[in-house]
């Protein structure tokens, strides 16, 4: 690894690159900022350094490390042949280069290991953070474990040579994943369909998927069975949602127009906002800094939570300062940071409410016909239900709680369609889950022979996403074609007989 930054340093002017060797933190170097006229800067983890004792930067000090690095592409970024280091030009109105960014590129094996249950899910991930928190190095770990320790077929769709650094052999650090390079930015969409149609990958890696052409390649892949893997600018899921050019990737959002007594049932106006189809990705993990993530397990599941006014608790993963977080609560329920567990409901109970209409809360256990009753008596209760703004600071819930072992239940507001929804899965009333991962697997079984004996067209049951990608692969496995047919919630795979598109 020495070895490349020194690749780098070498491009330096030389009193910058033996400040930069002889600097205590040289090992945590990340960034080095070069502007026409202003002493150099370097930024290590945490810290930012202005080499005040330098000379002002010339235009011929710029110029000499531009005529040394790779061309740069319409995107103004170049690299370092068989290195990750990634330079982006700073131009003026003329074109002229008057700055460079020079940000390190490191291949971290082992970066993985908070995360490596869900890479080998075979679900798709999409990993959500700002710039420089490890997005990008995150994506080539996996590239590397897929390819090398899984012996995968992957494909890495590199915009600006990011992940397998600059020139035409690719970085070791993908191991054996075989790596399309794209042209200008504006073409990723173009290269990530191209990479399923041409050259039957298993997995896909992208780097930051952020226009809707992409969006909709990124839906086009998951269809066909592939395994995608990606990553996005932002810091929460909420920013997905308001976000209109990526909100498609978790499902989109349409208002939907509700008739009066529905209105007047679930407590709310007229016109809600509601999902519009399933989110491309399975699960979304949100890199909140390094080493500490924020994975939604079921992203259509948190995404309904998040629409119907509710908290949508993600995992917690990783150590935050000194402290090891838990799991707040795998099946993203509406959980308090007081409470780890969601508990199982399917007789009686007590509940004490605090900020939420007693009338209310009362309507709502009537219309769902549940043996649950309100009580005054905090002690008495088996679990309390509460708002966002009662668990603020030093509030007074927090003070009654102090010391106790009863659950404490968060909703993200008081209205009555928010408690319905609550108590529906507090007391399991919701929908039975879909079949079992075996039963779509022998279903496809049976449907791939019936097509095999009868030589004509047969469809599956309608599925969700997930498991529609699983019958995919094991039709491909078997030589026939297939597509994915209807609308949700009736989608399901169509087969054909050989020889038959």
């Amino acid at each position: 690894m020495m070895d490349e930054i020194q690749k780098l340093l070498d491009l330096l002017p030389k009193d910058l690159s033996k400040e930069l060797c002889e600097h205590p933190k040289s090992d945590m170097l990340t960034e080095i900022v070069l502007d026409l006229g202003m002493v150099p800067e370097a930024r290590f983890s945490g810290t930012v350094v202005r080499f005040k004792n330098l000379p002002q930067l010339k235009q011929e000090d710029i110029q000499n490390i531009v005529t040394r690095i790779g061309r740069f592409n319409t995107d103004n970024r170049a690299g370092i042949e068989r290195t990750l280091h990634r330079i982006s030009a700073l131009r003026n109105r003329q074109g002229t280069i008057i700055g460079l960014t020079c940000r390190i590129g490191r291949a971290i094996q082992g970066s993985l290991r908070q995360v490596s249950d869900l890479v080998s899910s075979n679900k798709n991930l999409l990993f959500l953070g700002p710039p420089g928190i490890g997005k990008t190095t995150m994506l080539r770990e996996i590239a590397r474990v897929f390819s090398d320790t899984h012996q995968k077929r992957v494909v890495v769709v590199d915009t600006s040579n990011e992940i397998g650094g600059d020139g035409d052999i690719p970085h070791p650090g993908i191991g054996h994943a075989r790596r399309m390079q794209v042209p200008t930015p504006d073409k990723q969409h173009a290269i990530m369909i191209e990479a399923v149609e041409n050259h039957m990958p298993e997995v896909i890696i992208v780097d930051e998927i952020g226009t809707e052409e992409e969006s909709r390649a990124a839906r086009t892949i998951a269809e066909r069975g592939v395994q995608l893997i990606a990553t996005a600018h932002g810091h929460r899921l909420e920013n997905l949602l308001k976000n209109p050019t990526l909100s498609d990737l978790i499902g989109g959002i349409q208002p939907v127009i509700l008739g009066d007594e529905e209105a007047k049932f679930r407590g709310t106006q007229k016109t809600v906002l509601e999902r519009k189809s399933p989110p491309t990705f399975d699960t979304l993990i949100e890199m909140r800094e390094r080493g500490v993530f924020a994975v939604y397990h079921n992203l259509a599941r948190s995404v309904d939570f998040y629409l119907r006014g509710e908290l949508a608790e993600p995992e917690l993963r990783g150590k935050t300062q000194s402290t090891q977080t838990q799991v707040t609560d795998p099946n993203e329920s509406a959980v308090s940071p007081f409470s780890s567990t969601f508990p199982s409901h399917t007789c009686s109970a007590v509940v004490f409410s605090f900020g939420i209409k007693r009338e209310t809360l009362q309507r709502a256990i009537d219309s769902l016909k549940i043996d649950l009753s309100v009580t005054d008596d905090i002690h008495s209760a088996d679990f309390i239900l509460t708002v966002t703004s009662k668990v603020k600071g030093k509030s007074k819930l927090s003070q009654w709680t102090n010391g106790t072992t009863i659950p404490v239940h968060v909703l993200k507001s008081n209205r009555s369609e928010t408690i319905v929804n609550f108590l529906k899965r507090f007391f399991h009333l919701e929908d039975c889950p879909e079949s079992s991962e075996m039963e779509v697997r022998e279903e496809i079984e049976l449907v791939c022979k019936k097509v095999e004996h009868e030589k004509k067209v047969v469809e599956a049951s309608p599925r969700s996403p997930y498991y529609r990608r699983i019958q995919h692969s094991i039709v491909a496995e078997k030589g026939y074609n297939a597509s994915s047919v209807g609308e949700e919630p009736n989608r399901r795979v169509r087969v054909f007989p050989k020889g038959c598109v």
